[in-house]
């Protein structure tokens, strides 16, 4: 039998590398297949990178899309164990926040959307979160 193995919860794709300079500094450079985080603060989320964009009760507006791909890198870190979420999560919180202010978004509608994850993502940055890969057809082992 043929199978294929997967992750799945996504529903966009970076086409072109991004950088973003962000105040969050690791104790050591930090790269994984899709992101680097370097010791000047530069991460970088390359081409081929997968995020399922705006999360929780709203909508993916252009005000909030350069924030929940940088939001969503971070918190990959930190469950990937790249990143320390005690020392980190709120940090990437305040950077979608700020980012999402940068793009036009009202002050009022970042205001709530930093709420929102400092109060109910924290399982979204936690290690034991990963998304298991999903196999298929029916009847196949991972």
């Amino acid at each position: 039998m043929k199978c294929i193995t997967y992750n799945g919860g996504y529903k966009y794709q970076l086409i072109k590398d991004y950088t973003e300079v962000i105040d969050i500094i690791p104790t050591a450079p930090v790269s994984t297949e899709y992101i680097t985080l370097d010791l000047a603060g530069n991460l970088t989320i390359l081409e081929g990178y997968a995020w399922d964009g705006p999360s929780g009760p709203t909508i993916d507006t252009l005000t909030f899309m350069r924030g929940s791909l940088v939001h969503d890198a971070l918190y990959q870190l930190m469950r990937e164990k790249l990143l320390d979420p005690e020392t980190t999560k709120d940090q990437a919180d305040r950077i979608l926040q700020r980012i999402c202010i940068e793009d036009g978004m009202w002050r009022l509608r970042a205001w709530w959307v930093y709420q929102g994850v400092r109060l109910f993502a924290k399982h979204a940055a936690d290690p034991a979160s990963r998304r298991p890969p999903t196999v298929a057809p029916e009847g196949c082992q991972p």
